[in-house]
């Protein structure tokens, strides 16, 4: 089983070098690692080619024309690797030794899982340990559990909680996920973590298989990635709510598109998805356009308490109440 490793760069010279040997430095080495540069102007690509010249797999640098921001340098990398199983990789993190043995492992045990995830230890610019996991961050107790017991897409339809620097994927799903949007409330980990949920099982690994480094620089860290709460003004709710209804249309209309499926059941699973997002596009779009008449907005919550969109979709009673309420 061939394993690639997906790196993305810009301007990371002040810890890129840790997280290169980190990777030669695995029990299981990667098949190959593809390094995709957004246009650098410190010493990355340098740091790069002098790990390419002593490296123990094949590297590729491939160095942008122009810059193209954090999704499109990621969709890039991932359609230049080669291998069955993609793994992507920040610049400025640390990862254990076994991370690809375990990542390879868990593939190999398991034909029908799409996509794996592990938790991370969280750590400062040193590397010394904030006594955190990333998932008591990132994750509820309930959506562990929930995707723990194999409902990711239950999770993933209501947010994101899945980092992309913790990911490995198979690569037979890049033709469902690509091209990557940029224009969503939703990174590119969002995105290929919702999509091919919509198709396959999702593996959780409960190790910290990489030191998570949380510095000034980094994009976005444990911040921004979640889409904000809908605010309580008429014209912020129908922003909110036509974002997040149009972010399901799009996921949709890609996996009514997908031509891929290879297995009846992964059909009938598909067919299954695209019901639930139609119904949650349909969900948002009464929520984000309610009367502004109190009275006038009864018959409509009611509606959507009969048919317990509200139950599957928003926070049942609670939702309810605010939008009649607010």
């Amino acid at each position: 089983m061939k394993l690639s490793v997906a790196l993305c760069t810009y301007n990371g010279a002040a810890f890129l070098s840790e997280q290169l040997e980190s990777i030669a430095a695995q029990t299981r080495l990667p098949d190959e690692l593809i390094v995709c540069d957004d246009c650098s102007t410190d010493d990355t690509r340098r740091i790069v080619e002098a790990f390419i010249v002593r490296a123990p797999f094949p590297v590729q640098l491939h160095v942008n024309e122009r810059n193209l921001g954090s999704t499109k340098n990621f969709e890039q990398a991932i359609q230049l690797c080669t291998g069955e199983i993609i793994a992507l990789s920040d610049q400025d993190d640390v990862w254990r030794t076994d991370k690809l043995r375990r990542i390879a492992e868990v593939f190999a045990s398991a034909p029908g899982v799409g996509l794996v995830i592990s938790d991370a230890e969280l750590v400062n610019e040193e590397l010394r340990t904030l006594d955190r996991r990333l998932w008591q961050e990132t994750m509820t107790a309930s959506e562990r559990r929930l995707l723990a017991e194999g409902q990711a897409f239950v999770v993933l339809l209501n947010r994101n909680v899945v980092t992309g620097a913790t990911m490995a994927f198979r690569s037979r799903y890049k033709d469902l996920f690509l091209p990557l949007p940029d224009d969503l409330f939703l990174i590119h980990d969002g995105w290929i973590a919702l999509v091919i949920a919509s198709v396959s099982p999702i593996a959780l690994l409960d190790e910290p298989l990489i030191k998570y480094r949380q510095h000034s620089r980094q994009q976005l860290g444990l911040r921004g990635k979640d889409t904000p709460p809908p605010p309580d003004t008429p014209a912020r709710r129908r922003e909110y709510y036509g974002g997040e209804g149009e972010k399901l249309r799009r996921v949709r209309e890609r996996l009514e598109a997908f031509g891929g499926t290879t297995s009846d059941e992964e059909k009938r699973l598909l067919r299954t998805r695209i019901k639930q997002m139609r119904e949650k596009e349909q969900h948002f779009a009464v929520r984000g356009d309610l009367p502004e008449s109190r009275l006038a907005r009864v018959s409509v919550v009611w509606r959507e308490l009969r048919t317990h969109r509200y139950r599957r979709h928003s926070k049942g009673l609670l939702s309810a109440a605010k939008d009649l309420l607010r």
